[in-house]
């Protein structure tokens, strides 16, 4: 059975940074792309960025641009999302997400199996 977990969530200070994990069980991850996503409390999910099969990252939120990098582990079959200089706006829970196409997507229906979340807070 497919899972992915997802730690490394936490209480930071702005300007401060996280790595979180996201950690599969039942698939290989080099075999397929992971999505980042995240959501703030009252809005809607938001695509961060797609960390690609052959270990790339494609970033689709501009905000996070120059601030968060996906990067994965292949031999530890984890995917990573490093978070550099916080702000308090970043504050959310966070998702990996696995697409079994062949290519990213920003759309999250393009998504097929989901991690449960792990929490981010940044405040001083």
């Amino acid at each position: 059975q497919l899972q992915l977990a997802e730690s490394g969530g936490g209480l930071v200070q702005p300007g401060g940074s996280l790595r979180l994990s996201c950690a599969a069980s039942g698939i290989t991850l080099d075999s397929v792309n992971i999505g980042w996503f995240r959501q703030a409390p009252g809005k809607e999910r938001e695509v961060i960025l797609c960390v690609t099969r052959t270990g790339g990252s494609i970033n689709y939120l501009g905000s996070v641009k120059g601030r968060f990098t996906g990067s994965r582990e292949n031999a530890e079959n984890t995917v990573y999302l490093q978070m550099n200089n916080l702000k308090p706006e970043d504050t959310a829970d966070y998702y990996c997400a696995v697409r079994l196409g062949s290519e990213c997507s920003q759309r999250d229906s393009a998504y097929t199996y989901w991690g449960q979340g792990t929490q981010v807070t940044v405040s001083s």
